[in-house]
């Protein structure tokens, strides 16, 4: 097996054992012949480049003549996708593992603790990897450092990663027209390659804010053993709705210190920007090149809404993972809304810089950030 990076058994994090026991525990993709395989890879790689185009064109991002730096697009089965996010988490990660390491290795037995810890974390990782690599369709990846396996786009570039098996498994569950829903997850894709590419310091902002959310991380395990067990007391309370009828939070968000939820309601609000925006194109471009999209569309929000199972619903819940799903809702009512209001090189203010984007509040209320942006700008 290659190694991530380096040394992946040392460190806090056993790397190379996440990738190890994802790679094992991943359920098999669906049956396809050799040749049935090569067609997929070839029809999604064709499809990407023509998403590109649509995307380009619909969002005017890009202006006519600019060619910003490309960034590669690669098709991938689940255990490539596992390689990639491990990779691009050990980049994320590498501040606060080396300072929880420095703290741990200055205690007694502090060395024997992080390779114990590192082992029992790497298989959790792993675990949860197992989990989300079946599901995920498609990933703008912009954190991995460029290797041979995973080559990058320039000056620190992420990639375009397609998960070919998870896109036949449910095209085949949807029953949908298979070359129509290619197509229609590289629009989506496509979009956050475009946001990426197109918006030069989005990476670098997004990257700093994850930073700041994990230099705020307690880095003393007494304090974020007791934090987990207030945290598994209010999920145990069996309250269903938070305050003003929001819906109770996730154990990743009840385990945040006070300045991590500020950080992360920034980080909502970005996310839920990108996503939305995606299924905005998605559904712009969509009728006009994707002959079946209303069929795919309804089909594949009720399988978003619904859940594959009560043990995926369970660990939806339990991960935050339906805070993603209101990500897309959110995210997308904002954009039509306020390209309802402003048109689309009205909206295209908010790729400004960090200071045009929505707040958490503005997504949900679309006319205080067409107030706050374009007033501002225009007065």
């Amino acid at each position: 097996m290659t190694s991530i990076g380096g040394a992946g058994t040392s460190g806090m994090v056993d790397w190379n054992l996440a990738v190890a026991t994802a790679t094992r525990l991943v359920r098999p993709g669906p049956e396809v012949s050799r040749e049935e395989a090569r067609d997929v890879v070839a029809e999604l790689r064709r499809h990407a480049r023509a998403a590109e185009e649509h995307v380009r064109g619909y969002t005017r991002m890009i202006a006519e003549g600019h060619t910003p730096d490309d960034t590669p697009v690669l098709v991938v089965d689940r255990a490539g996708w596992i390689k990639a996010n491990v990779a691009g988490f050990r980049e994320l990660l590498s501040p606060l593992l080396d300072k929880m390491k420095e703290r741990r290795s200055s205690s007694p037995g502090g060395t024997v603790l992080s390779a114990v810890g590192g082992k029992v974390t790497g298989v959790e990782l792993g675990m949860l990897l197992s989990f989300l690599a079946s599901r995920i369709l498609g990933q703008y990846e912009t954190f991995a450092p460029a290797t041979r396996e995973l080559p990058a786009g320039t000056d620190g570039g992420g990639r375009l990663l397609l998960v070919a098996p998870n896109i036949v498994h449910v095209e085949r569950e949807l029953d949908v027209d298979p070359h129509d829903f290619r197509l229609w997850v590289c629009l989506h894709e496509e979009t956050h390659r475009t946001q990426f590419t197109g918006v030069p310091w989005l990476r670098d902002h997004l990257q700093g804010e994850i930073q700041s959310f994990l230099a705020a991380t307690d880095v003393d395990p007494g304090t974020v053993v007791e934090r987990l067990r207030e945290a598994a007391q209010a999920l145990a309370g069996g309250r269903p709705e938070g305050e003003r009828g929001e819906p109770a939070p996730s154990l990743v968000e009840l385990v945040q210190t006070p300045e991590q939820r500020e950080i992360l309601g920034r980080l909502t609000a970005v996310m839920s920007l990108l996503e939305g925006h995606a299924d905005y194109v998605m559904d712009g471009v969509g009728p006009d090149v994707v002959p079946t999209v209303t069929e795919i569309r309804e089909k594949f929000q009720q399988r978003r809404a619904r859940g594959a199972s009560r043990l995926d619903l369970a660990l939806r819940k339990l991960l935050g993972l339906d805070a993603k799903l209101r990500q897309y809702r959110d995210g997308e009512r904002f954009v039509r809304a306020v390209v309802d209001q402003v048109g689309m090189d009205g909206f295209n203010r908010v790729w400004t810089s960090p200071n045009t984007l929505p707040t958490k509040t503005e997504i949900a209320s679309p006319a205080d950030w067409v107030a706050r942006v374009h007033r501002k700008a225009d007065s």
